[in-house]
Formats: C-alpha cells, sequence, structure tokens
C-alpha cells in the first residue's frame, strides 16, 4: 500500500508534479535555468520506485559528471530508503557504457579486463603510429589527430563509416588510414579509450539483435539529465535502447546548450518529438533563483535564437536590481570598475565569495588578477589555474627570464626542449653533469658542450641552434621594446608555430593566452619591471578561509548561482567571440547567445555587465562596439551607466539595421559607432582607432579586385598574414600571430 501523497511530492509546482506523475511513454521536461529540475528528476526516479513500476535494476538512469550521479543516489536513496543501493545502471554515460562492454567485449575483439587509456597513454600511441606511417609530426601534431578521432567517435563513426572529407581532417587525407590503424592498435593492446567505450556498445548494439533485445527489456524505464548536452553516438545510444519500451524521460533546456566544441548537439533535443512521436513536451518555467528583471533580460536575449523549443522563465518574487550595463574606455577601467563595485558590496556586507566575474575567455582573467594583487582583494580561479601559472604562460615567461638573467637554470630546465628540438633526456643529464663540473650555469655549460663530442651530431646540431638564439635574443634585447622583443622569441623559438600547428580549440586558447601576456607587458618600463611584477604577483596567495571573489569562464559556471555576477568584455569580437563570427555561421552565433543566456542567469539578485570602448588587441589599439547580445536586453530591465557619447540608442539602432558595425561610416554618415568618453580627457581617441577605421571606410567603398591569392596584407587586429583563399568578399588569411581566419576584404590593406 503507497501513501496518496508521498514526501517527495511536497514542494513541487503543479508542472514538476506532472514530471514525476508522467511515467509512461516518451516524456521530455524542458527545465529552464534555476527551475528546480534536479528535485523533478530525482522525484521521478523515487516515485517510479515507491510506486513499482520497477525495480531499481530495471531503471536506466543516466547523467553527465558522477557528482550528479552520487549526489542523484544520495538524494533518492533519503525519499526511498535503501532500495536506491541496488541501482546498477545509475551513473555517467561512459560508466554505464564500460559496464555494458566488459559483460560483451569479445563480440568486438576485446577481452573483459580491457584496459582503459588516458590522454598521455592515447597520444604516445598515436605519436608511435605517427611515425610509422612516415607523417612529420610537427605538422601533424597527435593532439590534432586525437582530437579528430574524438570528434568521430562522439559522431558514432568507426573507422569504415568516414567520407573523404572526414578523412581530410588530417595528414592530407590519411585520417581513415591512421584511424583505422589506431583503433587495430587498441584491440591488440586490449584497450579502448573513453570514446571506445560508447562507440563499441553502439556496434554492438547495432550488430547484435540478441543483445539489443537483451537491454531493452531489461530498462523498463530510461531516465536522462542534461540532455541538451547529448552527442550524436550517446543520441544514437539511447535512442536503439527506447525504441521498444518508449518509456523514456528526457530532462534538458535547449537554451542552455553550450558545449557543441565538445561534440554535444542542440539538434538532439529539438527533434525529440519527432523521434518519439506523441512525446509529452513539460515545460519547467517558474525560476527560484533569480530576480523577475534578471529573467526578463535573459529571456529577451534568448528570443533572438531560432532554433529553440521556446519557453518563458519567471518568478513569484517580486522587484529587485535592473540589469546594469556599463560602458568603459578601456581594458583596465574595466578592471578597475569592477574592483570598485566588488569593494562597495563587500562594505555593505556581501560576502565575497558570493561574489563572480564570468569570463567569455582565460585570457581575460589576466587584468583582474592584476587589479586585484595591487589593492589586496581575495580571488580564484575556477575551471583552470591562475593566469600566470598557465603552462604556456610559464613556458614564455622562462624564455624571457632566461634572456634577462642567463644563470637562470630553472628556466633553462623548463625551455631547452620545448618546443621539441631533439634535446632527449640523455642530452639534459649531459648539460647537468657539465654544469656541475664547471661549476657553471646550464646555459654556460651548453655553450661549451658545442666544442665536445659528447653530444650526439643531431643533439648537438639543435642545442647549438637553441645556444645561438639565447645570444641573439639578449643582443636584440638592447635595441627592441620588450613586449616586441617577446613575440620574436615566441616566433623564433617555434613556440607559436607548435600551438599553431595543434589547431584545436585549446591551443587557440593558448595563444590567445600568449597574445594577452604580450599586451600585459605593455604596461611596464622594462622586462626586468615585468618579471619583477610576474614574482610578486605569483607569490601571492591569500589565506584558505578568506572569503574571495571567483573569477571563471562562462561555460564552467554553468549549473552554479552567485548572488552578483560581473559580466566584462561584452563587445562583438570578444562576446559573441570573433572565432564564431568568423567561422561557425548562424550555428555558431545562436550558441553564444545560448551562453549570454547562461550568463546572465548565474545571478540571484544583480549582474552587471561592461564593455569597453578600446581594447589592445595584439599590441594595437582597437576601437570596439558593445556585444549586440547588450542591443538585444529589453530596455525595460537595463538600467544603463555609460559614459560613452551617443547613448544606449546608438548600439540598438545599429544592431537593429546592419550587420557590419562600420556600414553607417562606409555611407558617409557622420554618427558612426564609435564610443567615445563624456570626460574632457578622453574626447579624441587613439589616433590608430581613427586611422583603422578611416582604412576601412575608404577599403569598403573601393572594393577589392586589388586582392590575390599569395598576397601579403595587414588587419587591423590581426595583423600580417597571407592570403590563402578568396571567396567572394571573404577571405581566408594565413596570420603571423593569429593562425588562420576568415575576414571580411574590406577590413584589410595590402601589407
Amino acid at each position: 500500500m503507497t501513501d496518496a501523497n508521498p514526501p517527495y511530492l511536497a514542494g513541487l509546482n503543479p508542472p514538476q508534479r506532472e514530471a514525476v506523475l508522467t511515467t509512461d511513454g516518451p516524456v521530455l521536461v524542458l527545465a529552464g535555468a534555476g527551475t528546480g529540475k534536479t528535485a523533478a528528476l530525482t522525484a521521478r526516479l523515487a516515485h517510479l520506485l515507491y510506486i513499482r513500476k520497477a525495480w531499481p535494476s530495471e531503471i536506466l538512469a543516466v547523467t553527465f559528471t558522477n557528482k550528479a550521479a552520487r549526489e542523484m543516489r544520495e538524494r533518492v536513496g533519503r525519499l526511498v530508503g535503501e532500495a536506491v543501493e541496488g541501482m546498477p545502471w545509475l551513473g555517467t554515460f561512459h560508466a554505464i557504457g564500460a559496464k555494458m562492454l566488459r559483460r560483451h567485449a569479445e563480440l568486438v575483439g576485446l577481452q573483459p579486463n580491457f584496459t582503459i587509456l588516458d590522454t598521455d597513454d592515447q597520444l604516445r600511441l598515436l605519436k608511435q603510429l605517427i611515425a610509422a606511417a612516415e607523417i612529420d609530426e610537427k605538422r601533424w601534431p597527435a593532439r590534432q589527430l586525437a582530437g579528430a578521432i574524438d570528434g568521430w567517435k562522439n559522431r558514432g563513426l568507426s573507422p569504415a563509416d568516414l567520407d573523404a572529407g572526414d578523412a581530410e581532417a588530417y595528414a592530407n587525407g590519411r585520417g581513415q588510414e591512421l584511424y583505422a590503424a589506431y583503433q587495430a592498435r587498441l584491440i591488440a593492446l586490449n584497450a579502448c579509450d573513453f570514446g571506445d567505450l560508447l562507440l563499441h556498445m553502439l556496434v554492438i548494439l547495432r550488430r547484435e539483435r540478441a543483445v539489443l533485445e537483451q537491454y531493452q527489456q531489461r530498462f523498463r524505464y530510461i531516465m536522462v539529465d542534461e540532455y541538451q548536452d547529448t552527442n550524436s553516438a550517446q543520441y544514437l545510444w539511447l535512442r536503439l535502447l527506447a525504441q521498444e519500451r518508449k518509456n523514456i524521460c528526457c530532462v534538458g533546456d535547449d537554451d542552455q546548450s553550450i558545449y557543441s566544441w565538445r561534440g554535444a548537439q542542440v539538434e538532439n533535443i529539438l527533434k525529440f518529438e519527432r523521434d518519439f512521436p506523441g512525446a509529452k513536451v513539460i515545460r519547467l518555467e517558474q525560476n527560484y533563483r533569480s530576480t523577475e528583471h534578471i529573467l526578463a533580460a535573459a529571456s529577451g536575449v534568448i528570443a533572438n535564437n531560432s532554433g529553440r523549443l521556446g519557453k518563458t522563465l519567471w518568478t513569484a518574487a517580486e522587484g529587485g536590481d535592473k540589469l546594469r550595463v556599463i560602458g568603459v574606455w578601456d581594458g583596465p577601467e574595466e578592471a578597475r570598475r569592477v574592483a570598485e563595485e566588488i569593494e562597495a558590496a563587500e562594505r555593505r556586507g556581501q560576502s565575497l565569495d558570493d561574489i563572480a566575474i564570468l569570463v567569455r575567455a582565460q585570457h581575460q582573467t589576466r587584468e583582474f588578477e592584476d587589479r586585484f594583487i595591487a589593492i589586496g582583494l581575495n580571488y580564484r580561479i575556477v575551471g583552470g589555474v591562475r593566469f600566470y601559472e598557465r603552462a604556456e604562460i610559464r613556458d614564455a615567461l622562462a624564455y624571457l627570464r632566461l634572456v634577462n638573467q642567463g644563470a637562470d637554470d630553472l628556466a633553462f630546465e623548463r625551455i631547452v626542449n620545448v618546443p621539441k628540438r631533439g634535446l632527449g633526456d640523455k642530452a639534459v643529464a649531459k648539460i647537468h653533469q657539465a654544469a656541475r663540473a664547471m661549476d657553471v650555469p646550464l646555459s654556460i655549460a651548453a655553450a661549451r658542450l658545442l666544442d665536445s663530442d659528447e653530444l650526439t651530431p643531431a643533439a648537438r646540431r639543435s642545442l647549438g641552434n637553441f645556444v645561438g638564439d639565447l645570444a641573439r635574443w639578449r643582443t636584440m634585447a638592447n635595441d627592441l621594446d620588450h613586449p616586441d622583443l617577446a613575440r620574436q622569441i615566441l616566433d623564433e623559438s617555434g613556440y607559436t608555430a607548435a600551438l599553431q600547428a595543434e589547431k584545436s580549440v585549446e591551443a587557440s586558447g593558448r595563444l590567445e593566452n600568449l597574445n594577452e601576456l604580450v599586451r600585459a607587458m605593455e604596461e611596464y618600463e622594462t622586462l626586468g619591471a615585468f618579471l619583477e611584477h610576474v614574482s610578486l604577483v605569483m607569490d601571492n596567495d591569500a589565506a584558505a578561509d578568506e572569503g574571495r571573489v571567483t573569477i571563471m569562464t562562462i561555460h564552467a559556471a554553468k549549473g552554479l548561482e552567485f548572488g552578483t555576477v560581473f559580466l566584462p568584455g561584452w563587445e562583438e569580437g570578444v562576446f559573441p567571440s570573433q572565432r564564431s563570427l568568423d567561422e561557425g555561421g548562424t550555428a555558431a552565433l545562436e550558441e553564444e547567445r545560448r551562453l549570454a543566456y547562461v550568463a546572465i542567469t548565474r545571478a540571484r539578485r544583480r549582474a552587471i555587465i561592461l564593455h569597453a570602448a578600446n581594447r589592445r588587441i595584439y599590441g594595437q589599439w582597437t576601437s570596439s562596439i558593445p556585444s549586440r547580445f547588450v542591443g538585444e536586453l529589453p530596455p525595460a530591465h537595463v538600467e544603463s551607466e555609460t559614459t560613452m557619447a551617443g547613448g544606449e540608442s546608438l548600439w540598438r539602432a545599429n544592431w537593429s539595421t546592419q550587420a557590419d558595425p562600420f556600414a553607417d561610416v562606409a555611407r558617409g554618415s557622420t554618427r558612426g559607432p564609435g564610443w567615445q568618453r563624456a570626460s574632457t580627457s578622453y574626447v579624441r581617441e587613439p589616433a590608430r582607432i581613427v586611422e583603422a577605421r578611416a582604412s576601412a571606410v575608404s577599403l569598403g567603398n573601393k572594393g577589392r579586385d586589388d586582392l590575390a591569392v599569395g598576397m601579403r596584407v595587414f588587419h587591423q587586429k590581426f595583423g600580417y598574414g597571407a592570403i590563402a583563399e578568396i571567396e567572394g568578399n571573404k577571405l581566408e588569411i594565413d596570420f603571423e600571430n593569429a593562425g588562420r581566419k576568415r575576414v571580411i576584404d574590406s577590413f584589410v590593406s595590402l601589407g
């Protein structure tokens, strides 16, 4: 006998109760940010057990993280007792896939005790295969192949499933061959990588009818959390398992699908009703987190996306602060303004732990870190490391330290073979032995070893080039500005080229970090002064029990909430990112808008958006205009505090009438999109900004019959590069510092 009003229904609103009590048939729960989807999902699982619709072993419950699985198990356990301990099929996709695969490993040529390779083992194996295929690993890095293979597995593609376009993703068409060799090698080693845990089971379920029917009969109910984050392989796997009984409940939010770079496909949740005809769609729209102004602002932005099922968040709590939009002159002022706002909030009694700064890209954290260190404001970096502690930054600093001070043995050790220059452990050990024997720094010992035969000819040649580079850079340091010297070192050492060759999102982020490092150097008179500043910053660490402001990316903040959220850098090219604007088309822009929605809805009481009129990018001032997402905020819920001339109506008008922020200027309008500080000390824009705008105007009027593939050109943001492809008025350009970018021809000049 069961209770007519079980305790797990207490406190649920009507849509939540409907999601819990609708047990049979396909159900899609569209759960907006902060609408209590975890409570509904947990209660639904408890309900299935409580009314004995299924035994614990007959429910498949899939989450995306081990933490989410653990929390669900604990919550259900508190609601229905120890029965939940018998739920063997509650876990992440990979955990459940591994459990299934160990039962059927022989069907794909494995033994049940197969090994799951980590990233390092995977890269080591791929490097061996690349070498055996006589492919230049410097030009075609193993990480690039690993990324391609991971993408293919996320799409559910075995080597035989690849088409010619897929194969072209690596080594001019040899991707399929190497993928097949990699899979064969894994079988020989009785091993698989994480992608195989689902891919192998997908192959088995498609090929072995008896195995598929076994699981279709076993799982009476299937529940999936964060369905908007599923990739193609996960989607296909779930659809196969659910086709017989169709008792599948997927919980997710199409407006929070922000992980396409990890293979997630928002289309999976959008086509749920087509995959499962007659599906019931339940919308959770009552938000328990944010004020009505914050929710209305977020809803106003996301309403501009066409690829969504649609819902509107609301709250029973009235009032609250409007979302604030603050326009500042440049990046340093942005950091100062945020710091002032945080100190004011702290004086009002707000804990620093309840305040967050959410950035679009990791490199944006640097100016905030420097400012907070200067004024003694405690902070933490979540989902990453502090700016000056990132591997690529420490590598670059090691080069600079060694040029500045030749006896810095720790710096020498770090970069003597970074990037790879053929100096293995044995060669480095000999340098150490020589340094100890002669009682000299490693760099001097290395120079002296060049006249001996203790190293192999190849090692001696590589070491000679490195020692020669160090000597030349030290000489250049006397005549070259230290930011320019840093760029020269990163380029000539091969460090920049190595990252560009990876052609991955991670490598692109590292390049942005290096560019930000060089920009930071411009604020100091000498290289020595900058390095001293970095040492002081890295030595600073607040006590663990003190409150700290959280700094993190918007991606890392998904699922979290804070009383006050600062959202800096809302400018075109920063957010939405230039990469998405150049390469991704409408789909990428809509994902950026979903990211904006996620960012705003992290705030409970206050959300503050900031945009700067100017940014220094690649060492040059660039005029910026506010993000189009700022223009999409509903005016009734926004309080603007811009100090720029022109006002709010200007950027709203610009974004509502045109896609090109320079279009008004190109047509001869005196209005223009530029923002100027009202203060008399800032009325005149930097000359370089004015020149860049004038250049863009004249080129836009002229037309581009003067360009051809191979020509050297200059772009105000990305610097110098060579034209690789021309398609109408769009250019593919290989920039010397920024890699390949897609730009409009009117924004380049002949180099």
